[in-house]
């Protein structure tokens, strides 16, 4: 077992930006779980988000040499990866339009089982439930609400991936949050 301290995103980032696979390897590694998980409540779908989390890779490796140091790897990774749920959403709309089709609901399969059964799909569904309401909030309003309330980043990191002024996210978040307890509320 190596003494040596793991090497920053920021140094992984340059060496995979001159070539280096295993480095790039190593970021993926290390961003690929939370990136997900982000983009699971931003999207609100398992897939969706599964496939924006590989359009973002695919995107940061493809511009890796226009990565600045100087800003943190994950935030910089995650714009891309909010982008690329953003673009995937603007997409599906589209082609609902075109193809007048609504998306099929989530079909939860109950198992006979008692109460502790009853408990978890009680569980689901309030998550389904909450999933849904978050994936119908504004973009503008979405966005600040996952980074900060789920993703667990500061409003300052959340103005920052989104370019936004920090003020902009607290309203932003705080609006979200009334929405959302509105419509779960009536729900």
């Amino acid at each position: 077992m190596s003494d040596q301290p793991a090497p920053a995103d920021a140094d992984l980032a340059r060496l995979a930006a001159a070539g280096d696979d295993r480095a790039y390897g190593e970021l993926v590694r290390r961003h690929q779980d939370g990136l997900y998980r982000l983009l699971r409540r931003y999207a609100g779908d398992p897939d969706d988000a599964y496939e924006a989390v590989q359009e973002a890779f695919v995107a940061a490796w493809s511009a890796l040499r226009r990565y600045d140091p100087q800003r943190p790897f994950g935030a910089w990774l995650t714009a891309i990866a909010i982008n690329k749920a953003r673009d995937r959403a603007r997409r599906a709309r589209v082609r609902r339009l075109f193809i007048s089709s609504r998306p099929l609901e989530d079909v939860v399969e109950a198992q006979a089982g008692g109460d502790a059964a009853d408990e978890t799909l009680v569980r689901r569904e309030r998550e389904a439930a909450l999933d849904r309401a978050i994936a119908r909030l504004p973009e503008k309003l979405r966005a600040p609400l996952v980074l900060t309330a789920f993703d667990g980043r500061s409003q300052a990191e959340a103005a920052a991936i989104l370019g936004v002024s920090v003020k902009t996210v607290e309203m932003c978040v705080y609006r979200a949050r009334r929405k959302l307890s509105q419509a779960l509320g009536a729900a």
